[in-house]
């Protein structure tokens, strides 16, 4: 069975991932906003990265969104129905998202593949570097999906969202 450890040290990854991805974000933008307001212009290379890393932070930040419950979920209908079969529809559901992801996990791939041969026009980055993160985000949401569904079956969780406001003290 999955340890405790690992699926922490998951989260963690998917935290330090988005965090850094934020982190850069927001000094790229402060940048922008710096430079245009006290100098003539922005440097060209701010609005690349700032896309770069919106990328990286939806990669990194969905399995985390889909863990709390914070991506897309109408729950009005399922919050109605006895507990029991609420949990087999959360099952339902994560195995029909896992299986979406791995359908789509080849034809990411394809496409980072693709990036090898074109780079980034200000930064000069390998855009298969950035095309990654298509690929990151489905491994990410698949894995999350998969690891609710262990968790259901080991009886750790009855499928619904998580409570993350215990995670920090």
């Amino acid at each position: 069975m999955l340890s405790a450890r690992l699926y922490t040290s998951i989260i963690a990854l998917c935290r330090i991932g988005t965090g850094a991805a934020f982190g850069i974000l927001i000094c790229t933008v402060l940048i922008q906003v710096f430079s245009r307001t006290f100098m003539s212009s922005s440097p060209v290379w701010t609005e690349e990265l700032t896309r770069h890393a919106l990328l990286f932070l939806a990669a990194f930040g969905v399995g985390l969104s889909f863990r709390n419950g914070e991506l897309v979920n109408v729950d009005i209908v399922c919050e109605m129905l006895p507990l029991r079969i609420q949990r087999v529809l959360m099952f339902v559901s994560s195995a029909l998202t896992a299986a979406f992801c791995l359908v789509l996990l080849s034809p990411a791939w394809m496409f980072v593949s693709i990036g090898v041969l074109q780079t980034s026009p200000a930064l000069g980055v390998r855009m298969d570097f950035i095309h990654a993160t298509v690929f990151i985000l489905l491994a990410v949401l698949g894995l999350f999906a998969v690891l609710r569904m262990i968790r259901v079956i080991a009886g750790v969780s009855d499928g619904k969202a998580e409570d993350t406001t215990k995670d920090f003290p």
